[in-house]
């Protein structure tokens, strides 16, 4: 079975901490990098939009590979639309077209 982590600025993800999920607070992008190298074994990562905005690269090595799926999330500010581009991107890729427009 494998483990989901969340990473983030401490005020985004001190609540999954209360669901059992691993939290790993991330104030900047060095800290964020870190934090991804070392959770490379997880099944799920989900990260803040606003710290997935500076790690595209890093996380673009992700995208081919079944483990971990790292997932942008809204953070304490709220949504940069950067998790609905993706799943967006996902669901036409694997459908052939964008059906969540709307």
């Amino acid at each position: 079975m494998y483990n989901i982590a969340v990473i983030g600025d401490r005020d985004s993800v001190l609540g999954f901490k209360a669901l059992g999920l691993e939290t790993v607070t991330a104030e900047n992008a060095e800290e964020g990098r870190a934090a991804l190298r070392r959770l490379d074994n997880y099944g799920i990562i989900y990260i803040t939009e606003n710290l997935a905005s500076e790690l595209k690269e890093d996380i673009a090595r992700y995208a081919d590979r079944v483990t971990p799926a790292v997932i942008p999330i809204p953070g304490k500010t709220g949504s940069l639309g950067i998790g609905l581009n993706a799943l967006t991107k996902a669901v036409e890729r694997a459908v052939g077209a964008d059906i969540l427009k709307g």
